[in-house]
């Protein structure tokens, strides 16, 4: 009997050292897939990387390119965790009885920044100068339809705008060689790559000609399965994360040179990523009280601007797919 009570101690010993070899668990693992390659966009997400902001919350964070995917698909397969988005691409896949299980939590900046970029002097400066001129077109409906409505809002008509399917890598070669006259953009790199090139330009946002156009582009994306399981440990990435952008904002010099740190391809490109850089670091927070906050009437004014304009199969719960839950108050 004694040799028996001794054994089970000696096992209950085992049992309870590897207890405690599990509770001094390691970090939490969590994958963060982009959209594209490294920009200014992401700047946020390599600081909190290098300055230990995931580290200090026991979170070890792994920051992919997509690959065959797309960052929607691999965030609601669960192959990540969380993924960079846009409001607009996001909203076919909110429509229909299976929406896609990912939700929007966070917006990287808080106003759309896109619009048309032209070469200076050649009467785009409005919507309306876009009649007669070359426009470089991806063909897709929301887009076609977002110029529809600026142009008419100016008294222009789209149906006299000439549409050039679009092969566009570098605005800057493209406006200079003639091949188009106009291309849709994002001021916070397009638009500073023209800068930088010293190319003039002129520039109108659709932001500025119609409010339901003031959407989310870019936003961080969840998993709802994982949030509905995991809202500390959320909570917990989107604050490193929200530490990030506002170093950003603090230190754009620094943060760029985190961000080439992390992607050294870009130094080649320095003087734009810099520069690119400073102009993000005053549209990451902006006019909104906090980084990443959703205001759901702006939200919901491009869902319901879709709506009317007939521009998905059917119509889109406009409250649907964000929420402002997982910020650090």
């Amino acid at each position: 009997m004694k040799k028996i009570i001794i054994f089970i101690l000696a096992l209950a010993l085992v049992f309870s050292v590897a207890g405690c070899t599990d509770n001094t668990d390691k970090s939490t693992k969590i994958t963060v897939v982009l959209d594209w390659t490294p920009n200014t966009n992401h700047t946020g997400l390599f600081v909190a990387q290098a300055k230990g902001y995931f580290e200090q919350v026991g979170l070890e964070v792994e920051i992919v390119q997509p690959a065959a995917d797309s960052a929607e698909t691999l965030v609601a397969s669960g192959k990540a965790q969380f993924g960079i988005s846009f409001q607009d691409s996001l909203a076919p896949a909110f429509i229909g009885e299976s929406p896609l299980p990912v939700t929007a939590v966070a917006a990287v900046i808080q106003h759309n920044t896109s619009g048309i970029v032209s070469r200076a002097g050649e009467g785009i400066d409005r919507p309306k100068g876009l009649e007669g001129k070359k426009y470089a077109t991806w063909d897709m409906d929301v887009e076609k339809a977002t110029i529809r409505d600026v142009m008419k809002a100016d008294g222009g008509n789209f149906d006299l705008v000439e549409l050039i399917p679009s092969t566009v890598t570098d605005e800057v070669s493209a406006l200079k060689s003639g091949s188009v006259d106009a291309i849709w953009i994002f001021y916070g790199w397009a638009g500073i790559a023209c800068e930088v090139a010293k190319l003039d330009t002129d520039y109108f946002a659709f932001a500025d000609i119609d409010p339901a156009f003031d959407y989310y582009t870019p936003v961080i994306i969840g998993n709802n399965d994982w949030l509905n399981e995991n809202p500390e440990t959320a909570k917990a990435f989107i604050d490193a994360v929200s530490k990030g952008y506002n170093y950003a904002v603090e230190n754009p010099r620094d943060a760029a040179d985190i961000l080439m740190e992390y992607a050294p391809e870009l130094k080649s490109n320095s003087e734009l990523v810099y520069k690119s850089q400073e102009y993000l670091a005053n549209e990451y927070v902006a006019d909104a009280s906090r980084w990443g906050e959703f205001d759901a009437s702006r939200w919901r004014a491009f869902y319901q601007w879709l709506n009317d304009n007939d521009l998905l199969e059917t119509d889109i719960k406009v409250d649907y797919g964000f929420t402002n839950d997982y910020l650090p108050k």
